[in-house]
């Protein structure tokens, strides 16, 4: 039983939406803090900001780590009419890696799909499995893994300003830490995961503003498609710009699977 909570994620969300409100609930009802004078003054438009920010990084969350990440379900690949040789006309001559079947789930593999491990499945764009959310990152649900490291990240540094606001000098050490203990924990919780999602969030736009994934960019050596590129090409930049654009824009179907040679002026397309 406890085997398969692991396995379904309820563990992991469950940590992550206690933790959350742990957190949240300290800040509130702590006396020293921005947020409780704030309230004893009937100023209620910040403490009410907070708690939805807070509330929104929380439904994002849930919506990341339960979304179809891109799954592979059948062997037609979106964007092409079922063809190897529609699709292998995108990838620039001579080196054209031929489209393989996955050795796990058998399925025909589309560009940049992944077979996961964890999820034993293939992944569209696969860019890596994210133990946090357990759930893959990729084609479907990538951008809104951005957009809640943004909203976290909002959550974690207002959290963090208003647990300094709360610290309260004393007269010993010993009696500084009795008061400020709950905010101390608080500090370092919030700070630790400041970090990391600093340092996620820097790492995901930089491979985003180049259209290439963690996977891509990790082992980059032993993909088919990639591995006789030179070092610095990625037959998949159109320049930031145009990067950016694809992959925010939620307006168009965009084909992630078409390559672009540089010492072309038009593109290999469907």
């Amino acid at each position: 039983m406890v085997q398969n909570m692991f396995r379904t994620g309820f563990l992991v969300r469950a940590t992550h939406t206690l933790l959350t409100w742990v957190v949240t609930l300290i800040l509130f009802f702590h006396t020293p803090v921005n947020l409780r004078k704030c309230e004893e003054r009937g100023e209620l438009l910040l403490p009410v900001l907070f708690f939805l920010v807070v509330v929104l990084s929380v439904l994002l969350y849930f919506a990341v780590s339960l979304m179809d990440p891109g799954f592979v379900l059948t062997d037609t690949i979106k964007g092409v009419q079922g063809s190897d040789e529609e699709m292998e006309s995108m990838i620039p001559q001579p080196s054209t890696p031929r489209l393989r079947r996955c050795g796990y789930c058998l399925l025909q593999q589309p560009m940049r799909a992944k077979h996961c491990q964890t999820c034993k499945r293939c992944v569209r764009r696969f860019d890596h499995h994210c133990p946090w959310i357990e759930n893959c990152v990729g084609e479907r649900n990538h951008r809104w893994f951005i957009v809640y490291l943004l909203v976290q990240l909002l959550a974690l540094l207002w959290a963090l300003h208003i647990a300094l606001s709360g610290i309260s000098p004393t007269i010993t050490w010993e009696l500084w830490f009795r008061v400020n203990g709950f905010l101390l924990a608080v500090l370092g919780v919030v700070g630790i995961f400041s970090v990391v999602v600093v340092l996620l969030l820097g790492c995901h736009l930089y491979l985003v503003s180049i259209n290439c994934t963690t996977w891509e960019f990790m082992s980059r050596h032993r993909i088919s498609y990639l591995k006789n590129c030179g070092n610095e090409e990625n037959p998949f930049d159109r320049g930031v710009f145009c990067n950016l654009w694809d992959f925010f824009c939620i307006c168009r179907t965009v084909v992630w699977e078409q390559m672009y040679s540089r010492n072309r002026n038009t593109t290999n397309s469907v």
